[in-house]
């Protein structure tokens, strides 16, 4: 599961898996991200975003790309809805559906007010290991989803403190610390970027002293955020995030549009 984690957080940090209209009326921001190792590519992700009022939808795709489709073929669809609470997008619903290979698994989320009031993951895992750390009830207490909670309004504070995220099967801590800012530019937007690095803090959901998981606690990550004037948010336009195997680059090829 740590592969799982580790490319579909890659994808949240891009902005989030967009790639079909919503349904929500009002204004529409669509974006779509290169995802390499190094300077090898190794997917793509695009998303889809929808405001109106105070409501909101996202919905993305992820899939391997390049050489890394003759490694393992790994895909994703997610789409989520809810309602900008204050200085926050709070998701009512999240879903996921993830493909490795010829395996496939679906995770459901409900929120209420912040709180996780159903979570079912399809199929259920057999068992797991003695050194599992289970999710337990305080878990699911005022939490965000991983796309709308790295989605700021744009009268909201970028780099805050602490996103306390559940993805359906994990709950962690990303603190986020801001680092100023930097120009940047592709297709749909030129303008400066807000720099924070980020820290992942695993709270339960995964397996203690794995080392994938000892390697991210440590290492600090990156992540830009670009204001989506037509949308009035902030959303990730790249990222940098250090794996074993070298670093992983997200960036937007499009923004906007």
């Amino acid at each position: 599961m740590i592969a799982r984690r580790r490319s579909f957080l890659a994808t949240a940090f891009a902005a989030l898996l967009l790639a079909g209209p919503a349904d929500t009326a009002g204004t529409r921001h669509v974006s779509e991200y290169d995802i390499s190792l190094g300077i090898l590519p190794i997917a793509k992700a695009s998303f889809a975003s929808e405001f109106g009022g105070n409501n909101y939808e996202i919905s993305g795709s992820f899939r391997s790309w390049g050489l890394a489709e003759l490694i393992s073929k790994v895909s994703a669809k997610t789409s989520v809805s809810g309602r900008k609470q204050g200085n926050r997008l709070q998701a009512e619903r999240f879903n996921l559906v993830y493909k490795t290979g010829k395996r496939t698994r679906t995770y459901n989320v409900v929120y209420r007010n912040g709180n996780v009031t159903q979570s079912v993951m399809k199929p259920e895992p057999k068992s797991r290991p003695d050194n599992w750390v289970p999710v337990t009830d305080s878990d699911l207490r005022s939490v965000l989803d991983p796309l709308s909670g790295l989605v700021f309004p744009g009268d909201a504070k970028v780099c805050p403190s602490r996103l306390p995220i559940y993805d359906g099967e994990s709950r962690m801590d990303l603190v986020l610390s801001p680092k100023g800012s930097r120009p940047f530019s592709t297709q749909g937007f030129e303008g400066e970027a807000i720099i924070c690095e980020i820290r992942y803090v695993p709270k339960s959901g995964f397996r203690r002293g794995r080392s994938d998981i000892e390697y991210l606690k440590k290492t600090p990550m990156e992540i830009w955020f670009a204001k989506a004037q037509p949308v009035n948010v902030y959303a990730p336009v790249y990222a940098r995030i250090p794996t074993r195997m070298g670093d992983v680059y997200v960036k937007a090829a499009k923004y906007g549009g």
